[in-house]
């Protein structure tokens, strides 16, 4: 997901996604370690995009 279309949405929905991101990664962790991950850039990718999600809200928080 990139910048833009994370500002496009609302606070509520940005929340909503980081919800379902840190569930997702939660599954991906847990299947590299049983060992059936098969891509595990994956999981550096949805760390990131939670970052930026996050950054975006804080940038929201502090505008006012």
């Amino acid at each position: 997901m990139k910048n833009n279309e994370i500002r496009d949405l609302t606070t509520e929905d940005i929340i909503k996604k980081i919800e379902e991101f840190k569930e997702e990664l939660f599954n991906l962790r847990f299947q590299q370690a049983t060992g059936n991950l098969e891509k595990s850039s994956r999981i550096n990718l949805l760390r990131k995009t939670i970052a930026r999600m996050k950054t975006i809200i804080r940038e929201r928080e502090l505008k006012g």
